[in-house]
């Protein structure tokens, strides 16, 4: 059974960091598309950054881009996804999905990825 468990959120000031993580159980992620995605209250979910199946490459959101470092950890089956300089508009519950193959272009559609977590709150406060 495929199944994915993030953790890692919190509640930060801004320009603080976190790190989240995303195991994975039941299959081998690093065979996998790994998306992280975003849901604010009252927006839709937004792909904020993915790492590829087939070589690694990894994408980012303009948003998040200098500022988040996705990563893969293939000895314990977990992917990261660290966060520095943490805005508020970065608030939101953070999820983690997999895919086996995404076309480059299409990661932040969250259609594309068909097993998801239950998601971390990220709240980013003074």
């Amino acid at each position: 059974q495929v199944q994915l468990v993030e953790s890692g959120g919190g509640l930060v000031q801004p320009g603080e960091s976190l790190r989240l993580s995303c195991a994975a159980s039941g299959f081998t992620l690093d065979d996998y598309s790994i998306g992280w995605f975003r849901q604010a209250p009252g927006k839709e979910r937004e792909g904020v950054s993915c790492i590829s199946s087939e070589d690694g490459t990894t994408y980012y959101a303009d948003s998040v881009k200098g500022r988040f470092t996705i990563s893969r950890d293939n000895a314990k089956n977990t992917v990261y996804l660290q966060m520095t300089s943490l805005k508020p508009e970065d608030t939101a519950v953070y999820y983690c999905a997999a895919a086996p193959w995404v076309v480059p272009g299409l990661w932040v559609k969250a259609v594309n990825f068909g097993s998801w977590g239950q998601g971390t709150q990220v709240t980013v406060s003074s």
